[in-house]
């Protein structure tokens, strides 16, 4: 059975090896190149990835990234501070945004979290989720996507973390895939170029 048909990494337009959802199109070529799995850091940085990741909840990731420039135009540019000052005409205003993603509860957790983050001391976002980043030396580099989990230890705790100081949209495979994104785990296959990076 070849790499690419077990899940493998597969060679890219430039003949490099990549993780296979890497390639399916222009935008994500450039997203898992350049971004996934890099070390994201600051308050309004982590902010914007929990809110993204939230709203990609059910749809698929191309989706969002797709409108991510809709959706910092919307939520200004996920500076905590202003999203948590947001009124009822800016979140009637959200719901009739065709730049994001119109559902509901997840623009109402949006405004949520970051009211509630408003409130905390500058950096406590991103001491609490790195404070869940394994080690990486007892991670061994995953071969094929099937050695990708969705959900394990560390995320199920930062979700849990997350909820009893009061964010909403944050469950395990949520809080999984912002650590993926925001590179507190590095799941880039042991062959892709990425992982090298």
């Amino acid at each position: 059975m070849s790499d690419e048909s077990a899940g493998g990494a597969v060679p890219g337009p430039d003949g490099a090896l990549r993780c296979p959802w890497g390639l399916s199109t222009e935008d994500y070529v450039t997203y898992h190149d350049e971004e996934w799995g890099r070390p994201v850091h600051g308050d309004d940085a982590l902010f914007e990835r929990v809110s993204l990741e939230a709203f990609q909840s059910g749809l698929s990731w191309i989706t969002i990234l797709r409108r991510r420039e809709g959706f910092r135009a919307a939520f200004a540019g996920f500076k905590i501070s202003d999203v948590a000052a947001f009124t009822d005409s800016d979140r009637e205003r959200l719901l009739a945004d065709e730049g994001i993603i119109r559902n509901r509860a997840k623009i109402d957790a949006t405004l949520a979290n970051a009211r509630v983050l408003a409130d905390w001391p500058e950096g406590e976002l991103d001491t609490l989720i790195w404070s869940h980043a394994p080690d990486p030396a007892t991670r061994p580099a995953p071969r094929v996507i099937g050695d990708v989990p969705a959900i394990t230890d560390e995320s199920t705790a930062l979700s849990k973390a997350l909820k009893k100081r009061g964010l909403r949209f944050v469950g395990p495979t949520t809080a999984y895939a912002l650590m993926q994104a925001c590179g507190l785990v590095n799941d880039h296959l042991v062959d892709c170029v990425a992982r090298r990076r």
